[in-house]
């Protein structure tokens, strides 16, 4: 099974700890946050990981060949121009290709998702893809229906677009983690610079099955701004999540 992780982001939220480094290398608890995601995903025995890069770019490839890759085959996928999730995902979509879903993670999440249980979730609902979810509150909801399948998506407090039609839609909280199927990379109809999110509502507005993983009941906590990277470092002190 492969994985990808999105760290090509400039970190503006999280300055000034990255005036003079990526987002990926900002640490918790003494452990960067790529190394964190790197050793959850090679947890779940994923050998073969791609990381995208821009920011510092240069510093996550020093940091990588000084541990030796962890072990386990890591590509990187260096980008010219911030592509964001989409754009990034196509762009390395060489690498993801195969029979197995792969999984797609932030490196600016940190999570005790079960992710052997998700990709079993996503095999079952034959899913396109599948996307951990939380009833918590957020500026950004995706909209599901009853069976869990992406309806559209909220942006503040009523702005929904409506991409398929239910009677009862259901506002969940994006958790940055994806369960993929390879078949979805040549559905990517958007080129250059684009979210992958946008890509999922045109593909569920075309009947594609894009579906939820209920994650209420695992830690997550987003590192996007540095006092949840203050927050996240008292968490594994208390014992709450290990890393």
């Amino acid at each position: 099974m492969r994985a990808m992780i999105l760290a090509a982001g400039l970190g503006t939220r999280l300055r000034p700890l990255t005036d003079d480094r990526p987002k990926a290398l900002v640490e918790i608890a003494g452990q960067t946050m790529l190394e964190i995601a790197l050793r959850r995903l090679i947890s779940f025995e994923i050998r073969e990981i791609i990381v995208n890069v821009h920011h510092f770019a240069d510093m996550v490839v020093e940091f990588l060949e000084k541990n030796n890759n962890f072990g386990i085959r890591i590509e990187v996928s260096r980008e010219e121009i911030l592509l964001d999730t989409g754009g990034g995902l196509k762009k390395a979509a060489w690498f993801l290709q195969g029979e197995q879903p792969f999984i797609l993670h932030n490196v600016d999440v940190l999570s005790t998702i079960d992710l052997e249980r998700m990709v079993q979730f996503h095999d079952d609902h034959q899913a396109l893809s599948t996307l951990a979810v939380q009833s918590r509150k957020s500026s950004r909801n995706l909209l599901f229906d009853d069976a869990g399948k992406l309806c559209g998506r909220r942006v503040g407090e009523s702005a929904d677009e409506i991409v398929r039609l239910s009677t009862q839609l259901h506002a969940r909280a994006f958790g940055g983690v994806h369960v993929i199927s390879p078949r979805l990379l040549p559905r990517i109809a958007e080129e250059g610079v684009f979210s992958i999110i946008t890509s999922y509502l045109h593909l569920a507005g075309a009947g594609e099955n894009i579906v939820a993983f209920p994650a209420d009941e695992y830690y997550w906590r987003d590192l996007g701004e540095p006092e949840n990277v203050a927050q996240a470092a008292r968490d594994v002190e208390q014992g709450l999540i290990a890393v």
